[in-house]
């Protein structure tokens, strides 16, 4: 299955920015079963860039605008081979996806919560990944600017409401205090029209994708940009400024199967 994507950010900026660092994340990453064939950056101002990995495995792009400038575009523009089965998935560090970390620490609701979650009839860690990602679509409700990037996942389930971030960030947390190792994915998705998050489970000797948000498995219409134990450090952009003032943002997503 090959799918084609065109991810665009666009900042503006009240007052110029004397000089800007930055760093993106927004290059598929190589995994078993998703494999990147093709890609093209374009980004203004244009500045000279260079290619690197995080400590994740996350592929991003780094470099600085030395230029005053009031607007910074960025846009790539590519495909992806997806890979429905490959038994070589890397599994890579499982220990360190066991724990709470940074936004996905329980606090008494969640806590409560999986108290009462059956999971008795569960045979399998992966039939309880989906139990609990059932239950967890029911009763959490997808509603749009309710919560920010900051918001942590107790906070969210709190509210009863959020965004794919705090669906992802709420689910692995049930997941760990379910025994089952689990990240978080920022990536891309046909009909979102900007990035999405979901989580993967390590479960029967390899990561599974799975969708809290639609309440799916991950098959054929996701993009996997990068991972980690929570959105902080998959972030897509992450920068330094000198001057800019307010900042406006606007992110438009198309993933398409060709």
């Amino acid at each position: 299955m090959l799918l084609e994507f065109d991810y665009q950010m666009q900042i503006r900026y009240s007052m110029p920015v004397e000089r800007c660092f930055y760093t993106i994340k927004c290059i598929p990453k190589e995994t078993g079963s998703q494999r990147l064939l093709e890609k093209e950056i374009q980004m203004k101002p244009q500045s000279q860039w260079m290619e690197g990995t995080d400590g994740w495995g996350n592929k991003k792009i780094y470099g600085c605008i030395p230029e005053p400038h009031d607007e910074f575009i960025f846009r790539i523009h590519g495909k992806v081979e997806i890979i429905p089965e490959d038994p070589a998935e890397e599994t890579g560090v499982v220990g360190m996806y066991r724990y709470p970390f940074g936004k996905c620490i329980p606090g008494k609701g969640i806590r409560k919560y999986f108290q009462s979650l059956d999971l008795a009839g569960c045979e399998s860690d992966l039939e309880k990944c989906i139990r609990i990602m059932d239950c967890l679509h029911q009763k959490f409700a997808y509603v749009p600017d309710q919560t920010g990037p900051a918001t942590e996942a107790e906070e969210a389930w709190n509210l009863g409401m959020g965004v794919c971030q705090d669906f992802a960030h709420i689910f692995e947390t049930l997941l760990r205090m379910a025994g089952i190792p689990a990240r978080y994915v920022c990536g891309l998705m046909i009909g979102e029209g900007e990035s999405h998050a979901w989580v993967e489970a390590f479960c029967e000797g390899k990561w599974i994708g799975l969708d809290p948000t639609n309440n799916c498995l991950v098959r054929d219409c996701h993009v996997k940009l990068g991972d980690g134990r929570d959105a902080s450090e998959c972030a897509i952009n992450r920068g330094i400024l000198i001057n800019g003032g307010d900042q406006w943002q606007q992110v438009k997503a198309i993933v398409r199967r060709v």
